[in-house]
């Protein structure tokens, strides 16, 4: 074959590649998100398709816990176990990554412990109150089915629980690390492990539903520094609350 033909073959498979590379779809892409502004919650639902939950979808959260129907439900099964603090600054909460192992079991289902996190002042509101701070603990089934446990957080005693996180508290954005100090999310839990139950969502985007909500009725305190230490960092990372939407809400009323 002569020079010319070969540059001509060569020429050929380069504008094939090129054209086969075009042709692969593109990485999906994660839109900016914020509590404020233009990309605050009001606008989630137009940020992204992946996000139209956000606006269109009936079973939103958070909500007003108002007037639930008090039942007799079987009780949480808690069990967590101590694991090293393995916490992050993502950008809109600080969250702690949970090790393998610590589990719920809600209505014979397991569920683990995957991670935890804050919002401040708290998400969910109860009888039209909200508190000063919200954690939410998410679990989720082989399945990959969604629970969460949420403890409302309000000015109080110090409270020693928490301070495994509190002294690792990352101010900017950052990833993941591990540190020195070992955190037992039992402890973050108040005595009383009653819950209001409803079926709602994410409350960040996507605003993905069919999450099974479990709200504990009695809060836990934290002390004003311990509440103005992560206010310093986050404060106002609460969606709005969303319409119940005919939703039904269900009370605990057995210890």
């Amino acid at each position: 074959m002569n020079q010319r033909c070969v540059h001509a073959v060569l020429s050929a498979v380069i504008v094939l590649v090129a054209g086969c590379a075009h042709e692969q779809p593109s990485a999906p892409s994660h839109a900016h998100w914020s509590y404020q502004g233009a990309t605050g919650p009001e606008h989630w639902g137009s940020l992204s398709p992946d996000y139209a939950l956000c606006s269109t979808g009936k079973q939103q959260s958070p909500i007003d816990v108002v007037s639930p129907a008090p039942a007799d439900l079987a009780n949480i099964a808690f069990h967590y176990d101590p694991v090293p603090v393995e916490i992050l600054n993502n950008g809109h909460t600080i969250q702690v990554n949970y090790a393998a192992g610590s589990y719920i079991e809600l209505d014979g289902q397991r569920y683990d412990l995957a991670q935890f996190h804050f919002h401040s002042p708290s998400e969910h509101h109860v009888a039209g109150k909200p508190a000063a701070a919200e954690l939410h603990l998410v679990h989720k089934s082989a399945s990959g089915q969604l629970a969460v446990v949420g403890v409302m957080l309000q000015e109080g005693p110090f409270n020693p629980g928490f301070e495994p996180v509190w002294r690792n508290l990352p101010v900017q954005e950052s990833p993941a690390t591990i540190t020195a100090d070992t955190i037992d999310a039992d402890a973050l839990l108040p005595s009383d492990r009653r819950t209001y139950r409803y079926e709602g969502s994410l409350t960040t985007p996507p605003g993905t539903e069919g999450v099974r909500w479990n709200l504990l009725v009695q809060p836990v305190s934290l002390s004003k520094a311990q509440l103005d230490a992560f206010r310093r960092i986050y404060h106002g990372n609460n969606r709005p609350l969303q319409p119940l939407n005919g939703r039904s809400i269900v009370r605990d009323t057995s210890p």
